[in-house]
Formats: C-alpha cells, structure tokens, sequence
C-alpha cells in the first residue's frame, strides 16, 4: 500500500510541500503519497487524529500548529525540544515522535548551497519569534565567533540569550544597540510579508558575505534590497531552506535522503 503523508496548517494551499515530496519520492523510488490538510484553527488534535486512524504516517505541520505539535507529540528530538516548536511528527503506533527540521533545514541551505562557512563567524540572527528560535541551537552547533539575536522588544531577545547561552556564544540586543558588523545577517522576522525591513544601522552589512532573507518569493524583499545598498556582498532568499528542511524530514519519515538540487531548480522556475 502507497505510505500517507500530508501537511497539515491554515491557511494551506500555497503550500509547495507536497510538490517537494513528490519529486523527492520519485527520485528515491519511494511509495508515498503526500497532500495538503487545512484544519480549523482550533480543530488541530481532531485532524491530526483523523488523519491517523486513516492510516497516515507522518504530518509536516506549518503554521499556526507547531506550538501544538509539539504538545500532541509523545517524543520529542533535542531540537525540537529546544525550540519548543514541531514541524514534523512522525507516527509509530500510538507513539508520535516529533521533530523541528527548520533549522537544520537553514544551516544546510546556508553551508551547502550558499557555501558560507559559519564556523568563527558573527552572526546577526533578526527576530525573536518561533523561526528565530528554532534556528539557533542548530546555527551554535556550527561554533560561530557570537550569534547576536536583534529584536525591537529587548524582553524577547534577553531571553532567548539566557535560555540558550550554555550552548554556546550568543547574546540579545536591540536595533538600536547593534554597534559592530557582521559576517552574515539572517532575517527571521516577517517583516517582508508586509514590505517592510527591520530597522538595522546601516553599518552591520559592510562586512557582511550574505543577507538572507528566510521568506522566499519572485524577486528581492526590502532587506535584501536594503542589505545590498548597504554594502551586503550578496543576498538569498529562504527557497533553499524549505527544500533542505523537507529533505530532513523526508529522511526522517523513510531512512534515505533525497538530492534537494534538482528540486530547488525546480521551484525557482516555478516562482
């Protein structure tokens, strides 16, 4: 029997996953079929429930439900307890592991097909909320000189500082309090979706090698104009990070990982 899985959030249908996990599936011979499941906001556990008792075996989850997920999971990966957010689950059983592969998914798209080396780097992390969060324990991981996480409310920013300084050199500031340069600026805010860009002093991008932007569309967003104005040597947007983390979970739910090149040239034609 052809293996179920799905994504699952509200709103849904601009979701590119199951096009990912298609050309994933056929390129590794693999019997899967994969779709789209729009829950109501508040209807998360009963669809997931359906969902299961149908036979599915593991659910991508997009927002608004990774908060959720990571209730609804039984097990929990270091990362994804880390982050305090699922963005995969994986059903054996009555058993529902969880996973968050977004930051891996990051940092792969970052090292492999950016080819920006991390390590002894500084890192500007933009943002507090739940991309910010669960990209930092993979990007300590890769040993940078400091990871400083900028946000507009100081509160946020402190805090996600304390709750991950024993894993490694990181510390908060504010836009304002940002006095030094950087090697690579990431921006974690949904700041794009609205047109508009964090307010960082110009100065953090003179050294800066790469701006990325984790949002993902046809052109450039205002950061990555803004970052190229302002001295940034190059820019990407986050089309790379969606295939490298769907590539994670895909090794995660079948045991072989997939060639995410081909598929990432794929959706770039598509935009």
């Amino acid at each position: 029997m052809t293996d179920r899985y799905a994504v699952i959030g509200n709103p849904i249908a601009h979701s590119k996953s199951p096009v990912i996990h298609a050309e994933f599936a056929r390129q590794t011979g693999q019997d899967i079929s994969y779709e789209r499941i729009l829950a109501p906001v508040d209807g998360f556990r009963a669809a997931v429930d359906t969902f299961r008792a149908e036979g599915g075996q593991g659910l991508s989850v997009t927002l608004p439900f990774k908060l959720e997920a990571c209730a609804y999971a039984t097990q929990l990966s270091d990362r994804a307890q880390a982050a305090g957010a699922v963005n995969q689950l994986k059903f054996e059983g009555t058993d529902a592991f969880g996973d968050n592969t977004d930051g891996a998914g990051l940092v792969r798209d970052l090292q492999s097909n950016q080819r920006v080396h991390l390590a002894g780097r500084r890192i500007l992390l933009v943002g507090a909320g739940g991309a910010a969060q669960g990209a930092i324990v993979p990007l300590l991981e890769c040993r940078p000189a400091v990871l400083v996480v900028a946000n507009r409310t100081a509160a946020k920013a402190h805090a996600l500082a304390t709750r991950f300084a024993p894993r490694g050199p990181i510390r908060a500031a504010t836009f304002e309090e940002l006095d030094s340069r950087f090697d690579v600026i990431l921006n974690a805010t949904a700041a794009s979706i609205g047109g508009e860009c964090p307010p960082l002093p110009e100065a953090v991008y003179e050294d800066c090698s790469l701006a990325y932007e984790m949002m993902y569309g046809r052109g450039q967003t205002l950061f990555m104009e803004q970052a190229l104005a302002a001295g940034a040597a190059r820019v990407a947007d986050g089309l790379g990070m969606l295939v490298e983390q769907a590539a994670e979970a895909f090794e995660l739910w079948r045991g072989v990982r997939p060639e995410t090149a081909p598929v990432l040239a794929l959706l770039r034609s598509q935009l």
